[in-house]
C-alpha cells in the first residue's frame, strides 16, 4: 500500500442524538439529531456495521423533542410514517422519499414536550399472541405479527364507539405541552393532524405521556412529580400518582421524564431523582421502586416479551431489571406479586444518554441467492467480534444514543454477556475533497464542509521524510453561510480554482484567487449561477473543471456551464429511458461520480439505485436498479477504465460495471457473490474508495471508519486462512505498524487493515503513497459542546 501521512487537525464536532423511535416494521432506526438532521439507520443483522440509510437536514432552530411512527396505510411505505414533536410547539412530518421536514401542525406557542401514538388494534391483539414490541405506548408489527387472526380479536369489539372508530380509521397521538395541557389528535392518510379533544390542564409541564396497551388509558407525567392517568374516550382524570412517594425526590422538584406501559398491567415511570418505579396501572399504587441511577432518567424502553425493563439516564448508565422467576409460572398470579429486580449496568457512553429504542431485525438487506454459499462459509472459526455472536435475525436489540453523538446497540436477552456493539464509531463524518495537482503551482488542496462554513486548505507534504508522519494544512480561505444556514454538500473543481456548495435554500460558486503582489494573500469571489437552480443534495464538477452538475431537492440534475453560467442540461432521472420532460418520479439524488474522460455521470438515490448519463449525447443511459437490496455507500470511476464504475455497497458487496455494454463487468460475474469472507465482514461499512492516480494501475482502496482494504482487480480472488481472521492480538500487532510498505510485495488481494482511530477521510497523494484524515475519540469528546455531567433540560 505504499507510505502513509496522517493529517488531525481538521474539525470534527457531531451533534448529540436526542430522540430515538423504531419504524413500524422493525427494520429501521430514526436518529434525531440536536442540529436539526433525521437519520435513518437499517438494522443490519449480518454485518459489524448499520447502515445509515439516509439523512434529512432538517431546521436547526426547530429542535425535536421526540419522535413516533404511525402506519402508513395500503399505499404507503412499510416503514411507515415518522413524525416529531419539536420544542418550539409544532409537529413535523419527514417525508423519507423527497428528504424533507414539513410542519403539519403550527405552533401555538407553547412548546411539546413528548408525544405518543396510540397502539393500534390489530397491533395490540398481534402483540398479546405473538409478542410484538411495544416502546413507550407504541407496538410495532414484527416477523409472523400478521400471519394470521387470533380469536381474541373479538374482544375488542366491546370498546367504546369513538375509539374504535379511531383504531380503524385514523392513528390517534396524545401530545403533552408545556403548559400543562394534554390535547388528542388523530392523523389522516393526509397527515393531517384532525384536532380530537383536551383533556384538563394540569400543574406544571406534561414532560411524559404513553398510551396503555389496549389504547383506553393516557398516562402522563409531569414537572409537578405527579403521574396521572385519563380515560383517553371520556377524557377525565380517573387517578393521580405522586411519584415522589416512592423515591428519593418529592412533590414540584421532581420531573417525570419517562413512562412505559406494560402488558402485564404495570407502569412504569423515570424521573430526575434517579428513580425507576413500577406501579399498578389499575389501582395506582406502587409495586416497587429503585434509585440506581446517579442523576436524571431521561428514557425507559420494553423487551418485546415486556418481562425487561431498560433504564438510561445522565449517568451514562443502561440499566436493565428483569421480570422475576415466581412471576413468570403463572398468568394467573396478581400484579401485586410480581416482582422486578436489578440485573445488571453496562456503561458504554460517556456522556448523558437521551434516548433508547428496541429494534428486531426480521430479514437481511442482500436478496440474491448467494445465501448457501454464505452458510457453507459460517462453519469456518468466527471472526471474534462480539457483535456477530449475538446480532442475528429475530434477535431483539436495545439502542441507546445521547450527548457523545454516539449509538450503541445491546443484545436484549443477553445483555449481560456481550460488550455494547458501536453503530457508529465516526458518526457526522465531515465530508472532505481532496484534489491534487491544482492550478496553484501543482499544489494539493482540501475542501472541508463544516455545518455553516466551508473551509481550503493547502495541503504541505514536502516536510514529510517519513510514512506515518503527520502533514499539515494551511488554511486559504473561509466562507461561511449566509444568515448561518447549514450547508448540505459541497464541491471543488480539480483545478482548485473553483468550488461550491449549497445550504436548504440555493447553491453558490465561488473562485478561489492568489495574490502576490507583497506578501502573498488569498481571496474569493462568488461566482453567478443560473437563478433558478434549486438547493441541491450532492454536487459535483466534471473532469476539467468546465461543468458543475448538481443534485436538485426537485429530484432533476442541472448541468451548468461554470464559464458562461448558462444552464447547459436538465436530467431527470428514470428506471425507463423516457422522455425527460415528464415529470420526475424517482427518490432524490444524493451521490454523484463522474469518469475522467467526461463521458459519463453515474447518480445514486438516496435508496441504492443508480441512473447513468451520457454527457457527450446529454442524455440518460442506463438504469440500474438496488443492487443486492443494498444501498450504494461508495463509488467512482478508475482514472485508468473510464468504461468501468466501481460501486460498494451497505451488504459489503463490490460491483465492476461496464457501462457502456451496459451489463455487469467480467470480473464482477466471476467473483462479486464470491468474496472472501474477511471482506464481507470488514469491519463497519465502506464509507469512500480511493484510485491509484496512475494510469497502470488496476487497484483501488476501499476503506471504512476502522479499517481500510486493497482491491487489486488485475490479482486472483483468493479465499481466507484461519491466521488471516481477526482477533485482538493481530489488530494490535497492525496498528504498531501501519506503514505496510514491506508488505507490498507479497500483499494479498483483499488484504484487510484495521485501524486504530475513528477515519474522517483517505485519499491516494501518489501511486504508493496516500494520506489519512483520522481523530482519537478522546479528543472529539473533549471538544463537544456538552459536558459529561448531567444538566438541567430548562432552566427553572
Amino acid at each position: 500500500m505504499g507510505e502513509l501521512y496522517k493529517i488531525r487537525s481538521i474539525d470534527w464536532k457531531p451533534s448529540p442524538v436526542i430522540a430515538l423511535a423504531t419504524s413500524v416494521d422493525g427494520l429501521r432506526v430514526a436518529a434525531s439529531r440536536q442540529d436539526g438532521s433525521m437519520e435513518l439507520w437499517l438494522v443490519s443483522p449480518g454485518s459489524i456495521g448499520w447502515h445509515c440509510q439516509l439523512t434529512i437536514h432538517g431546521d436547526p432552530n426547530r429542535r425535536v423533542s421526540s419522535l413516533v411512527w404511525c402506519p402508513s396505510g395500503s399505499k404507503g411505505m412499510p416503514c411507515g410514517r415518522l413524525f416529531s414533536s419539536n420544542i418550539d410547539g409544532s409537529v413535523s412530518r419527514w417525508d423519507l422519499f423527497h428528504l424533507k421536514q414539513t410542519t403539519v401542525l403550527d405552533s401555538d406557542g407553547v412548546s411539546i414536550w413528548q408525544m405518543a401514538v396510540a397502539p393500534p388494534k390489530t397491533d395490540i391483539t398481534n402483540a398479546e399472541t405473538n409478542g410484538g414490541h411495544m416502546g413507550n405506548g407504541y407496538v410495532s408489527k414484527f416477523h409472523g405479527s400478521d400471519e394470521h387472526e387470533d380469536s381474541e380479536s373479538d374482544e375488542d369489539s366491546d370498546s367504546a364507539d369513538p375509539l374504535k372508530h379511531s383504531a380503524t380509521e385514523y392513528p390517534r397521538v396524545a401530545i403533552g405541552y408545556d403548559d400543562g395541557c394534554l390535547r388528542i389528535y388523530d392523523i389522516s392518510d393526509a397527515d393531517e393532524f384532525i384536532y380530537v379533544k383536551s383533556l384538563p390542564p394540569v400543574k406544571g409541564r406534561v414532560l411524559s405521556v404513553t398510551w396503555s396497551t389496549d389504547a383506553k388509558f393516557i398516562y402522563s407525567g409531569s414537572s409537578d412529580g405527579i403521574v396521572r392517568c385519563w380515560d383517553a374516550i371520556v377524557g377525565n382524570e380517573i387517578y393521580r400518582i405522586t411519584a415522589g412517594l416512592g423515591g428519593l425526590g418529592s412533590g414540584h422538584e421532581l420531573c417525570i421524564w419517562s413512562l412505559l406501559s406494560l402488558r402485564s398491567g404495570m407502569l412504569v415511570s423515570a424521573d430526575s431523582s434517579g428513580g425507576v418505579q413500577f406501579w399498578d396501572s389499575q389501582h395506582g399504587t406502587l409495586l416497587q421502586a429503585h434509585s440506581l441511577h446517579k442523576g436524571d432518567v431521561n428514557a425507559l424502553a420494553a423487551a418485546p416479551s415486556h418481562e425487561r425493563v431498560f433504564s438510561a439516564g445522565s449517568d451514562g448508565q443502561v440499566i436493565l431489571y428483569k421480570l422475576s422467576s415466581q412471576s413468570e409460572s403463572s398468568d394467573d398470579i396478581n400484579s401485586a406479586m410480581k416482582k422486578w429486580t436489578y440485573v445488571h449496568y453496562i456503561r458504554a457512553h460517556t456522556h448523558d444518554v437521551r434516548a433508547l429504542t428496541v429494534a428486531v431485525p426480521i430479514s437481511q438487506e442482500d436478496t440474491l441467492p448467494d445465501e448457501r454459499i454464505k452458510r457453507a462459509r459460517r462453519k469456518e472459526k468466527p471472526v471474534e467480534f462480539s457483535y456477530h455472536k449475538w446480532a442475528h435475525m429475530g434477535v431483539p436489540m436495545l439502542i441507546s444514543a445521547g450527548d457523545d453523538t454516539k449509538l450503541f446497540a445491546y443484545p436484549v436477552k443477553e445483555f449481560t454477556k456481550f460488550s455494547p456493539h458501536d453503530i457508529c464509531p465516526a458518526p457526522q463524518r465531515t465530508p472532505i475533497q481532496l484534489v491534487l495537482n491544482t492550478a496553484f503551482n501543482q499544489s494539493s488542496m482540501l475542501l472541508v464542509q463544516s455545518s455553516d462554513w466551508i473551509d481550503v486548505h493547502l495541503l504541505q507534504l514536502k516536510n514529510v521524510h517519513t510514512g506515518g508522519g503527520f502533514a499539515k494544512t494551511e488554511i486559504l480561505a473561509r466562507v461561511k453561510s449566509k444568515a448561518s444556514r447549514k450547508i448540505i454538500c459541497s464541491t471543488i473543481a480539480n483545478s482548485g480554482v473553483l468550488f461550491s456548495y449549497s445550504d436548504h435554500v440555493k447553491p453558490s460558486l465561488f473562485e478561489l484567487k492568489r495574490c502576490e503582489v507583497g506578501k502573498m494573500t488569498w481571496s474569493v469571489n462568488r461566482r453567478k449561477l443560473p437563478q433558478r437552480l434549486p438547493f441541491a443534495h450532492s454536487m459535483i464538477f466534471t473532469q476539467d473543471s468546465s461543468w458543475l452538475i448538481v443534485a436538485g431537492n426537485d429530484r432533476r440534475i442541472y448541468v451548468v456551464d461554470v464559464n458562461s453560467s448558462e444552464l447547459v442540461h436538465t436530467f431527470t432521472p428514470s428506471r425507463e429511458l423516457q422522455d425527460e420532460e415528464l415529470p420526475p418520479t424517482e427518490p432524490p439524488i444524493t451521490r454523484l461520480f463522474t469518469s475522467s474522460d467526461r463521458q459519463w455521470l453515474a447518480a445514486v438515490n438516496c435508496f441504492g439505485d443508480i441512473y447513468v448519463f451520457n454527457l457527450e449525447i446529454l442524455r440518460q443511459h442506463w438504469f440500474i436498479s438496488r443492487l443486492d437490496g443494498a444501498s450504494v455507500t461508495a463509488g467512482g470511476f478508475p482514472p485508468q477504465n473510464n468504461n468501468v464504475l466501481i460501486v460498494t455497497t451497505s451488504s459489503n458487496q463490490v460491483y465492476a460495471f461496464d457501462v457502456e455494454a451496459r451489463q455487469l463487468g467480467e470480473w464482477s460475474m466471476r467473483h462479486t457473490f464470491v468474496l472472501p469472507r474477511r471482506y464481507q465482514e470488514f469491519p463497519g461499512e465502506v464509507i469512500g474508495l480511493s484510485f491509484p492516480p496512475s494510469a497502470t494501475s488496476s487497484s483501488v482502496v476501499v476503506y471504512s471508519s476502522r479499517a481500510m482494504c486493497l482491491i487489486d482487480f488485475g490479482l486472483p480472488v483468493e479465499q481466507d486462512d484461519s491466521d488471516m481472521l481477526y482477533t485482538q492480538d493481530s489488530i494490535t500487532r497492525n496498528l504498531q505498524n501501519i506503514n505496510v510498505k514491506k508488505r507490498t510485495k507479497h500483499r494479498k488481494n483483499f488484504d484487510v487493515l484495521p485501524l486504530e482511530n475513528p477515519v474522517l477521510f483517505l485519499a491516494h497523494i501518489s501511486k504508493n503513497s496516500f494520506f489519512m484524515i483520522d481523530k482519537p475519540w478522546l479528543e472529539v469528546v473533549k471538544s463537544l459542546e456538552t459536558a459529561p455531567v448531567h444538566r438541567h433540560i430548562y432552566g427553572t
